[in-house]
C-alpha cells in the first residue's frame, strides 16, 4: 500500500520541529505552531461532530487573516476537501461557487457578516456558519476536544477545489489531491531548496498561488505574515520589517511596487524567492526589478488545473540571461521541471519540433483530478492523452519555454495572427507605461483591428500616436495598434491578472467574435 503525505502532515512535521517558532503572524502578534496546531485540532473535531464526512467541502470566506488559514489546516485535518473562495470576488461569483462545489461548512470573516443571509438562501446546503474573528470564536473553539483523530491516508483523493478563474466563463471546479500537493511540495523543494526557517509574505490571496506558495514552507517552520493590506509601500516596509524571504506577488502588483515613491528606501536584503506568475511581464520592468530586489526574482508557470510549477526560472537564470547577452530569454517563463513534461502540439494531436508555436500541453503529477460534475470539460481539457493548457508557446533549443498567448486571445488582423502579448512587451518598455492590454476590436476591413489599452505612471504623460510609433517601428504596420485608449485602471480579476475579456466586450457589444 502506497502511503503520500497528506497537506496537514507538512505542517504537522513543522509543528514537531519547531513547536515555539511562529506560523502565523498579523503583523501585530504571532501564533506559534504548537498554539496553532491545538486550534486546528479543535476545528477539525468541531466540523466531524457537525456531520460532515471525507469528501465533504468545507469553505473560508476571509481575506488573508491568520485564523483563515488556521481554518482551512483544520479542514485538512479532518480529512475534508476545502473549496478556496477568494474574498476579492463579486458576491454573486462566491455564491456561484460554494453552491456549485456543495460546501456543507462556512468559515467567515466579520467583514463579509452582512452576505450570510444572501449565501443562506442561494447556498441551501450549508448547514453551519462560524465566524473566525468574532469574539466568541475562541470559546466556541473550547467546546471541542484539542485532539482530533489520525485519519488514514488518502494519496488520489481530492484535498482542494478550486476554482478555475472564470476569465474566459463561469469558474468551474478543479479537484486537487493529495497526491498533487505532494508532486507540487517536491518540485518546489528540487527548484527552491528551503535553508532555514523562511518567512512568507502573504500578499495576493491565499486562495490562490500564495497560499499554495506556503504549504512547501511549512515542515521548514516557515512563518506566514498576513498583511491585511495590499499597499504597495505598506509592503516595501514589510519585507525589511520581517527579514521576508519569501514572497509571491502577479506582476501587476511588481509595477506597482517599483513605481512607488519608497522603493529605494528599504533594505531587501532578507529576501530569496520573489515569485512572480499569473500573467506576461514586461521585460524591462524584470530587469528593474532584478536591480532593485536583487537576484531573487523567481518565475513558475502552471494554473489551477496543473498546480503553480510546471515550468520553473530560477534566479540564476534571471542573472545568466543579462550576462550571456540573452536579454530575449527573460521573456520566458523557464524549462520544464523536474516531474512534469511540457510540450506543445498542435490542433491534431502532433507533438511540434523545438521553435514552431503551438499549445502547451502537461503531463505530470500536478495535473488535476478532473473537473468536478463536469465529465464533458475534463475530457475536452485531456485530448490526446495530455493537459491543455489553452497557452500558444514555443520551446527553444535550450528548453526554455515561451508563452506566446492565451489561445483565445489571439487576434487575427487582415489574415495575420497577432499575439498581444508581443505587442504588450513593447508598450511597457515606454517610460510613461505603468500597464497594458493590447485587444482584437472589430473592424470591417481587417474583421480585427488591434487597440492598446493603456494605464500610466501617476503624473506620466505621453500620446497615442507615440506608442503607435513605438510598436510599428519594432514590430512592423501589421501588429502596431490602430488605435489606443487611455484608462485610469484596467480591469483586473481577484488575483490580478487583466480582464481582457471585459475590455473586449465593451467593443464586441452586439457582434460575434469568432475567436
Amino acid at each position: 500500500m502506497r502511503t503520500d503525505m497528506r497537506l496537514i502532515d507538512y505542517f504537522d512535521r513543522g509543528a514537531d520541529l519547531f513547536p515555539e517558532r511562529h506560523c502565523l503572524h498579523d503583523g501585530m502578534r504571532g501564533w506559534t505552531y504548537a498554539e496553532v496546531r491545538e486550534t486546528t485540532h479543535r476545528i477539525a473535531n468541531a466540523l466531524l461532530k457537525a456531520g460532515l464526512v471525507r469528501d465533504a467541502k468545507a469553505a473560508v470566506y476571509s481575506p488573508n487573516h491568520a485564523m483563515a488559514y488556521a481554518a482551512l489546516m483544520g479542514i485538512a485535518r479532518a480529512g475534508l476537501i476545502w473549496a478556496p473562495v477568494n474574498a476579492r470576488n463579486a458576491i454573486e461569483e462566491n455564491l456561484f461557487i460554494l453552491d456549485n462545489t456543495d460546501v456543507e461548512f462556512l468559515f467567515y470573516h466579520s467583514s463579509f457578516a452582512a452576505y450570510v443571509p444572501r449565501i443562506r438562501e442561494a447556498c441551501p446546503k450549508i448547514r453551519t456558519f462560524v465566524c473566525i474573528d468574532d469574539p466568541e470564536f475562541a470559546t466556541w473553539l473550547a467546546r471541542f476536544d484539542p485532539l482530533a483523530p489520525d485519519l488514514p491516508d488518502a494519496p488520489d483523493d481530492a484535498a482542494m477545489l478550486i476554482s478555475s478563474g472564470g476569465t474566459t466563463g463561469r469558474p468551474k471546479g478543479v479537484q486537487i489531491t493529495n497526491r498533487a500537493i505532494e508532486t507540487m511540495n517536491s518540485i518546489f523543494w528540487a527548484c527552491m531548496p528551503v535553508e532555514a526557517p523562511p518567512v512568507h509574505l502573504m500578499v495576493a490571496p491565499m486562495t490562490h498561488a500564495a497560499g499554495v506558495c506556503s504549504f512547501p514552507l511549512l515542515p521548514y517552520g516557515g512563518t506566514n505574515i498576513f498583511m491585511g493590506t495590499s499597499d504597495p509601500g505598506a509592503i516595501l516596509a514589510a519585507i525589511e520589517k520581517h527579514r521576508v524571504t519569501h514572497i509571491y506577488m502577479p506582476p501587476t502588483l511588481i509595477y506597482m511596487l517599483l513605481a512607488h515613491p519608497d522603493i529605494g528606501k528599504y533594505d531587501y536584503g532578507s529576501l530569496r524567492n520573489l515569485v512572480y506568475a499569473s500573467a506576461p511581464m514586461s521585460v524591462d520592468k524584470l530587469v528593474e526589478a532584478i536591480r532593485v530586489f536583487g537576484p531573487v526574482l523567481t518565475q513558475t508557470y502552471g494554473q489551477a488545473e496543473a498546480a503553480m510549477i510546471c515550468t520553473f526560472f530560477s534566479p540564476r537564470d534571471h542573472v545568466a540571461a543579462l550576462q550571456d547577452n540573452k536579454r530575449h530569454r527573460l521573456a520566458s517563463c523557464g524549462k520544464a521541471t523536474p516531474l512534469m513534461r511540457v510540450e506543445v502540439m498542435d490542433d491534431e494531436g502532433r507533438l511540434l519540433p523545438r521553435g514552431e508555436r503551438g499549445e502547451i500541453v502537461v503531463r505530470g503529477g500536478l495535473v488535476m483530478k478532473g473537473y468536478y460534475k463536469n465529465p464533458q470539460a475534463t475530457a475536452e481539457v485531456s485530448t490526446f492523452g495530455w493537459h491543455h493548457t489553452g497557452d500558444i508557446g514555443v520551446i527553444d533549443e535550450d528548453g526554455f519555454v515561451y508563452i506566446v498567448d492565451r489561445k483565445k486571445d489571439m487576434i487575427i488582423s487582415g489574415g495575420f495572427n497577432v499575439f498581444p502579448s508581443e505587442v504588450e512587451q513593447v508598450l511597457w518598455s515606454h517610460p510613461a507605461v505603468q500597464d497594458c492590454a493590447v485587444i482584437g476590436v472589430p473592424d470591417d476591413k481587417w474583421g480585427e483591428a488591434v487597440k492598446a489599452v493603456v494605464e500610466l505612471k501617476p503624473g506620466a504623460r505621453t500620446e497615442a500616436a507615440e506608442l503607435m510609433a513605438l510598436v510599428r517601428q519594432k514590430l512592423g504596420g501589421v501588429k502596431a495598434p490602430k488605435s489606443v485608449d487611455f484608462v485610469a485602471t484596467l480591469p483586473r480579476s481577484p488575483v490580478g491578472k487583466v480582464l481582457k475579456k471585459d475590455l473586449r466586450a465593451t467593443y464586441w457589444a452586439g457582434r460575434e467574435r469568432k475567436i
